[in-house]
């Protein structure tokens, strides 16, 4: 058997041991007051502290960075109201939040160099959804070869980036800024 070499993957322990001890599986880990969104919102907190890259200037939609990302970069786009169904939207936060993933595309393209980006929302806790109660699209950056393969062999990704640095990339390449 061969050298094997250990990668870090700082976030793993905190997603991991934080389920465990609630006696849940990983990535089933409600949020204090029902929805992470909201409490993120509501935190008073600083976008710095919480991974905020930038926010709609008449306030429904915020781009937030994902918290366990699958890629360096990996954002999502939220409508600030609690909504759970994309059918539900208005139609000005439909447009504002697919403004902001036209904009987030851009941002990633123009931070990573990728050679493609994933768009897509995960509707419904049956379709994958981590945040059924909170509407929400997710945008990456994709490489070719990038599948990944610490997922799928020791449960874990590796990440060459801490979020606050994809932030700062990501908010510095934001087009309407």
């Amino acid at each position: 058997m061969g050298h094997l070499d250990h990668l870090w993957a700082g976030w793993r322990s905190e997603f991991v041991t934080g389920a465990a001890a609630a006696g849940r599986p990983p990535g089933d880990r409600p949020p204090v007051g029902g929805c992470v969104f909201c409490d993120i919102l509501a935190s008073g907190l600083g976008d710095q502290e919480t991974n905020i890259v930038w926010r709609h200037p008449e306030g429904r939609v915020v781009v937030l960075l994902n918290a366990y990302p699958y890629t360096s970069g990996h954002l999502m786009v939220v409508p600030v109201r609690h909504v759970a169904e994309l059918e539900d939207l208005t139609g000005a936060e439909s447009a504002e939040l697919w403004a902001a993933v036209t904009d987030g595309v851009r941002a990633i393209k123009s931070a990573y160099r990728p050679g493609g980006v994933n768009v897509g929302a995960n509707l419904g806790q049956a379709a994958g959804a981590g945040v059924p109660g909170h509407f929400h699209m997710h945008a990456l950056p994709r490489w070719a070869g990038d599948t990944n393969f610490m997922t799928s062999v020791a449960d874990a990704r590796v990440l060459p980036e801490p979020l606050a640095e994809s932030a700062a990339k990501l908010r510095a390449c934001w087009p309407s800024c």
